[in-house]
């Protein structure tokens, strides 16, 4: 099979891996329960615990309000109560349009402005958060207390209905305001800045009152999850990305939850410096505490008509204010892409939010090792062509040395055909000759296969790098070719593939082969290439550009080693 062998192996392993992928979702173990810790903090007598089992309990105006103390084991599940609408600050940065209801200091709304949905639409931009009931996704804050305190459904006053963030200014604060009965103030300020999808949020607490005040503070993303277009299709890259929640903490590093476990199998964990995240292909919003503060994380599913909402929050531990005395309750949100170099410098451990899976400690190296390239080169795809010829010359010798076992396996190929004139259908003493054969002529069959072996991880990591970079995301690269992180639209870069696989087959024996594994083996070119017709450009121009550089190899080494005969 010489060098066919590397594309079969490499494409059916690739395609076995797609399959386990999905097996996973459908059929892989279930994470195993978790002890739900109990803490004591006194909770308004109006306010639901968390309880996160679906049923059809009655209605409640707090039931998505976070209460630091569990249950064990919840026996019900709260009801979602509807969205209250209440005017909207308007807030616009360089990279962020971002909309903050004032019941609650909600923000109920941010666009990407550097994202749009479709290159066709350039117009329609990318809406991360948003409050629509269908496709609800919200970042959520506030006080707990069993004393009067401010929460997500509480009514902020806010200075100025709009903002705009203006050119050469350093940062922008947007403060809204709340005052108790009993003389406790707190101005919840967003602070944005200029390049930064990172959002500051301050609580000010002022005790004006004559009675000491207790309370925590809490942040949680809430959002129902909708059959996403994204995520159709056994070609399209969106469907083999995370969607879910995401916790993270010093200790047990990054864990992952999909949605549908959060109604069986509730998380809560107790952690410093962790942040909680809601994660999306390319995208995400995080919540990030205040690093030296500990912070209980825990999820919830609450019912939403015929679906359910999910929680993630953090709580932090109670907090006692004198009369006369001040606080600030300091946290970060994110909402943006996932933009691998600046993700680090703003929590630690924020760029797990990549998806990269069990390829990790190759998918980072090699992502790096493109951008740096593109540096130099300023495109994506060229990048892509420059990575692809430094992993070939990585792994030159041990090509070499598979190239150099088919060119003789071809040489030595008339005297196989001789071999099975003279054996005719005994197989086993075909077999036999052939391997004395070999032995005697210093060829080893299997030769190649330590090259192919060692270059599938490379090549499924590359591929986790080509599907999760959301900065390869719509990226051109050449004349019809203007998003690399789609099919190529004209089908071109498959069909040079499969041009530089039938240039292969001529130059590959196909050694002890009957003739219907003749015929398969001929096939193989055409059923790549379809298949290769609907993923991202990006992946088939480095198979492309690899078959390609292979070909070359090839064909330099049989020449030379006819040559020396």
């Amino acid at each position: 099979m010489g060098n066919l062998r590397p594309v079969l192996i490499m494409g059916l392993v690739f395609l076995g891996y797609l399959m386990w992928i999905e097996w996973q979702k459908d059929y892989g173990p279930a994470p195993q329960p978790r002890a739900a810790e109990n803490t004591t903090l006194d909770v308004p007598g109006d306010v639901q615990p968390d309880v996160p089992v679906m049923d059809t309990s009655a209605p409640s105006a707090t039931a998505d309000l976070p209460v630091p103390a569990a249950p064990a084991k919840p026996e019900a599940s709260a009801t979602a109560p509807q969205m209250t609408e209440g005017e909207r600050v308007r807030v616009t940065t360089d990279v962020l349009d971002v909309r903050i209801s004032t019941v609650g200091g909600t923000i109920v709304s941010a666009v990407l402005r550097n994202y749009p949905v479709d290159l066709d639409k350039p117009d329609t931009l990318v809406e991360l958060l948003q409050s629509s009931p269908e496709r609800l996704f919200i970042a959520q804050s506030g006080l707990l207390s069993n004393q009067e305190a401010p929460n997500h459904t509480s009514r902020y006053q806010p200075d100025a209905m709009e903002y705009d963030l203006s050119e050469g200014e350093a940062e922008l604060r947007v403060p809204l305001r709340w005052t108790s009965a009993d003389g406790l103030v707190v101005t919840k300020t967003f602070v944005f800045r200029p390049g930064h999808y990172d959002i500051a949020v301050e609580h000010s607490l002022e005790n004006r009152g004559a009675q000491a005040w207790a309370g925590s503070r809490y942040e949680q993303l809430q959002q129902s999850v909708p059959v996403d277009e994204d995520k159709a299709g056994f070609t399209n890259p969106g469907r083999y990305s995370f969607y879910g929640i995401g916790f993270y903490d010093p200790e047990s590093k990054f864990e992952k939850i999909a949605f549908d476990d959060v109604v069986d199998d509730p998380y809560r964990v107790t952690s410093e410096r962790g942040w909680l995240a809601m994660i999306q292909h390319y995208f995400f919003a995080a919540w990030i505490p205040e690093s030296a503060e500990e912070a209980t994380y825990t999820t919830q599913a609450i019912r939403s008509g015929s679906a359910p909402r999910y929680i993630a929050r953090a709580v932090s531990p109670a907090y006692s204010l004198p009369p006369g005395a001040s606080h600030n309750f300091n946290s970060v949100l994110y909402v943006g892409p996932k933009l691998q170099e600046k993700l680090p410098d703003i929590a630690e451990g924020l760029e797990l939010t990549v998806n990269y899976g069990i390829f990790t400690v190759f998918s980072k190296p090699l992502f790096w090792l493109l951008e740096k390239i593109h540096e130099v080169v300023g495109n994506w795809g060229w990048a892509i062509v420059l990575l692809t010829v430094l992993i070939k010359a990585a792994f030159f010798k041990l090509t070499e040395a598979q190239y150099r076992s088919t060119a003789r396996m071809r040489k030595l190929q008339p005297r196989i055909e001789q071999l099975k004139e003279r054996y005719g259908d005994d197989r086993q003493r075909m077999s036999q000759a052939m391997m004395e054969m070999y032995k005697k002529e210093k060829v080893n069959p299997l030769g190649g296969c330590l090259p192919i072996l060692v270059q599938i991880p490379i090549f499924i990591a590359l591929y986790w790098v080509l599907l999760e970079s959301v900065e390869l995301r719509q990226a051109p690269f050449i004349l019809w070719i203007d998003n690399l992180s789609v099919r190529d639209p004209y089908f071109i870069l498959p069909a040079l593939n499969a041009v530089f696989m039938f240039a292969t087959q001529r130059l590959t024996p196909m050694v002890g082969m009957d003739p219907l594994q003749q015929k398969m083996m001929q096939a193989m070119p055409i059923v790549f290439s379809i298949m290769f017709a609907f993923f991202p450009a990006g992946l088939v121009l480095y198979w492309a550009t690899n078959a390609g550089l292979s070909l070359a190899q090839q064909y330099y080494i049989t020449r030379k080693i006819a040559a020396s005969d």
